[in-house]
Parts: structure tokens; C-alpha cells; sequence
């Protein structure tokens, strides 16, 4: 069963591509106005503004926080009983640099703060991040899928094997569409998420 929409579709692989094709359009929208420019960089306001506009014509809860608990594969996200602590604990940790920004983008995939859109979302606001602090953004184009993915999964234990994927990837074309676009590329990755009950945990 597809999640819940304001299209009414109910097949997963038909909203799948129709959330894919909204949900670009707005990221071109996005940056093509320069809204980003607007936004604080690295705060929750910021990210939720982004899956607002990213999925605003798809989900009722397009920029507000989860009310379930979320799971991929057998990885548990933030339990809702932690989860606005976690979150305001993620907005005051430091961003002053690359370590500190990949840091915090880590601690906010934990969190994975929305019931869906989470990676596409958060891709553009680590690089509105790197953009801001360092002058730079990840040109996804140079980072593997598999190893991507990977990479986050152990990056709660271990971040360093994403810190090393995404500096080999950094590039100083922070006003390129192409590289800005690969980001929310829905073919990236796989988000797969199932919910549980709080009582399970």
C-alpha cells in the first residue's frame, strides 16, 4: 500500500514516481529563486522548510516533525519518545567546519526527523550547510550509491568512512544545477522505511 497522499494514488511504484517528479520540480524551483539564500543554514526551521516545498503538493505532513516511529532494515531511528530532545539537541551542535557539518548531517539522519523525504531533504540542507561555512558542496555525481548508503548505515558507529566518501566529492561549483540536482536524485538511494509501535522498542 502507498503512503497516504493528497493524490489519492494507492500504488507505491505509481507515487513513488509522481513524488520523484513533483518533488524536482520544486527542488528546481528552490534553487533557481534563491530561497535557499534566504534560509539559516543547518537549522530544523531550514530543513523543514525544505520538505515543505519539496513535498507540499504530496503529503499533509510536508514539513512537520514524524508522529510515528520509523525503522529501514534493522536500524531503528530517533523513538518519537526522544525525538524532539534529539532534534534540539542537533540544532546547537557547532557547524563551523567540515568535520563539525558532517557531524551534525550524521545526528540528523538518526533523528530522521520526517515520516518520508528525509534523504532528499537533507541532502540539500548538508549542502546549503558546506555551501555557507565552507564554500563548497558535495557534487554527488562522484559518490557511489552503494558506498553512500553504506557508509550512513555506519556512520552512527563510525563516521568516518562518510567523512572521507564526501570530501573526496567536494567542489568549489556551489551555483551548479546539475551538481545541486543529482542530490535529490530519488534513484540515490532507498528509503524503505517501516513504523512500529513505541511498546516494541
Amino acid at each position: 500500500m502507498a503512503l497516504e497522499n493528497k493524490l489519492g494514488i494507492t500504488d507505491s511504484a505509481e507515487l513513488a514516481r509522481e513524488e520523484e517528479m513533483r518533488s524536482k520540480k520544486k527542488a528546481i524551483w528552490l534553487f533557481e529563486e534563491g530561497i535557499l539564500d534566504t534560509l539559516d543554514a543547518g537549522s530544523l526551521a531550514t530543513l523543514k522548510e525544505i520538505h515543505k516545498i519539496l513535498f507540499g503538493e504530496i503529503y499533509e505532513f510536508a514539513g512537520e516533525i514524524r508522529k510515528v516511529n520509523l525503522a529501514k532494515g534493522n536500524f531503528r531511528f530517533a523513538p518519537l519518545m526522544y525525538l524532539e530532545a534529539a532534534l534540539a539537541n542537533i540544532e546547537k551542535m557547532p557547524q563551523s567546519d567540515y568535520d563539525e557539518i558532517i557531524e551534525k548531517y550524521v545526528e540528523m539522519n538518526i533523528a530522521h526527523p520526517f515520516r518520508e523525504g528525509n534523504g532528499r531533504s537533507m541532502r540539500i540542507w548538508l549542502d546549503h550547510m558546506l555551501k555557507k561555512e565552507i564554500g563548497k558542496v558535495v557534487d554527488w555525481r562522484l559518490v557511489d550509491k552503494e558506498d553512500y548508503l553504506l557508509a550512513m548505515e555506519r556512520s552512527p558507529v563510525k563516521d568516518v568512512e562518510i567523512k572521507v566518501l564526501l570530501k573526496e566529492a567536494l567542489t568549489d561549483e556551489v551555483d551548479s544545477r546539475e551538481v545541486y540536482m543529482k542530490g535529490i536524485d530519488h534513484s540515490y538511494y532507498y528509503e524503505g522505511y517501516t513504523t512500529y509501535k513505541t511498546n516494541e522498542l
